[in-house]
């Protein structure tokens, strides 16, 4: 019923712009697709729904297109965002909402009532902390239903601790902290792969529209629940734990999408690191927790966190390196303390602190161009080094920040370029 709303409504504004139409307001909309609609035979069915619901596919139209218009705009972030498109009444997933002026309730029995539809039996997860200003009703895949409420809650900050943590995420391990601690990845897809593979074998056997290629489908959809609840589940307990337990944490901004296209896919998908990301973001704020991500192209696992030299890129089947300072790294570990550093240095520039050192003008001697400059800054050894940029210099070394560190020498106390040759 939401998704023909829905439908009636883009098509009619659809129908506008082709026509050369002005773009057709919500009012008129609502008027044409709900109100005249329910006094025509096709649509007299609509009289049957509490009114609430199909204001709310509505609703949902209209974020789709401001969300279009703003995509196209430029006013949001993120990737473009295209214009709304038609449901299809064959989706597995169908769901419905009503608002605090629909007038349901939650009655003292435990049973949830909703209009034109009646008491409803509640299995109860927890009690609701306030009064719900809505309730969606949704019905996944796998033929569930379930009730979310929109309720309104007070943060309870906790007690502050003095530990802080890195996190390296990746596929033979799903986490790796900076203290040394390395959580192995589940792989919840992968074990259930054997299972999923019988089922969808007996679903390509079954004839297209029958009953029983219903019930397979169905069998097919339980298990991919099961999988994802798995994974939810054990995701929630990890990052819970960790935002218990640290005052601090830091994770690397990974691209997922690019790496959805790669040979890993499915154990990129299987991992679930977006979502786990998602979970320390959010509870962070909600225990007042401090949380950052570092740029997705720092070099965490190319730099030695002991001397901070840049070593340079290495296949992932090197899962261990020594330095030539004499330290010996795992590759993953030493990628986590780098992501602490660089988390903690990015977090104090972003309270006004002071992380690079001031711009020292350089003495009249050293400025100029010259000639046997050579382009890059890079030592012997691989180790970066200041550069002089229009008379300002700027950092390129990539080491674990350390407040205490005296930091490079100025301009003036530096050894004199020699003079170019004749």
């Amino acid at each position: 019923m939401r998704a023909v709303v829905f439908n009636d409504g883009l098509r009619a504004r659809q129908a506008a712009r082709e026509n050369g139409e002005p773009y057709v307001s919500d009012g008129e909309l609502s008027k044409r697709v709900i109100t005249q609609a329910k006094k025509t035979e096709a649509r007299a069915w609509l009289g049957e729904v509490s009114a609430v619901v199909l204001q709310q596919a509505l609703a949902d139209l209209n974020v789709a297109y401001r969300n279009f218009f703003a995509s196209t705009s430029g006013k949001r972030k993120g990737r473009k965002v295209a214009p709304p498109r038609f449901r299809s009444r064959k989706d597995n997933r169908q769901a419905i909402r009503f608002t605090r002026n629909s007038r349901f309730a939650v009655l003292g029995n435990g049973r949830l009532r909703l209009p034109k539809i009646g008491d409803l039996a509640v299995r109860w997860s927890r009690q609701l902390p306030s009064e719900p200003s809505s309730v969606a009703i949704i019905r996944d895949a796998a033929g569930r239903y379930f009730a979310s409420f929109v309720v309104q809650t007070t943060d309870q900050p906790l007690a502050e601790v003095k530990s802080e943590v890195g996190i390296d995420l990746g596929l033979t391990h799903f986490a790796v902290l900076s203290n040394g601690t390395k959580v192995a990845a589940p792989k919840f897809l992968r074990r259930a792969a054997r299972k999923l593979r019988r089922l969808q074998k007996d679903l390509s056997r079954k004839a297209k529209g029958s009953n029983n290629r219903k019930k397979a489908v169905m069998k097919v959809a339980r298990t991919h629940a099961r999988v994802a609840d798995t994974r939810r589940d054990w995701q929630h307990k990890l990052s819970t734990t960790l935002i218990r337990e640290n005052q601090a944490v830091y994770v690397e901004d990974l691209c997922v999408v690019g790496l959805g296209r790669t040979r890993l896919a499915k154990s990129v998908h299987d991992a679930g690191w977006s979502q786990f990301v998602g979970m320390l973001e959010y509870k962070a704020a909600r225990y007042g927790r401090t949380f950052g991500k570092i740029d997705r192209f720092a070099p965490t696992s190319q730099t030695c966190s002991a001397c901070g030299r840049l070593d340079g890129p290495k296949p992932l089947n090197v899962r261990s390196w020594t330095c030539l300072c004499g330290a010996v790294h795992n590759r993953d570990i030493n990628a986590a303390i780098n992501v602490l550093a660089a988390g903690r240095a990015e977090s104090l520039n972003a309270c006004g602190a002071q992380v690079r050192p001031a711009s020292v003008p350089a003495p009249r001697r050293e400025t100029g161009i010259r000639p046997d400059a050579a382009c890059s800054t890079r030592s012997v050894e691989g180790i970066s080094v200041h550069q002089l940029l229009g008379g300002e210099f700027v950092n390129r070394e990539v080491r674990p920040f350390d407040a205490t560190s005296p930091g490079p020498a100025p301009a003036s106390a530096r050894a004199p370029r020699p003079a170019p040759a004749a």
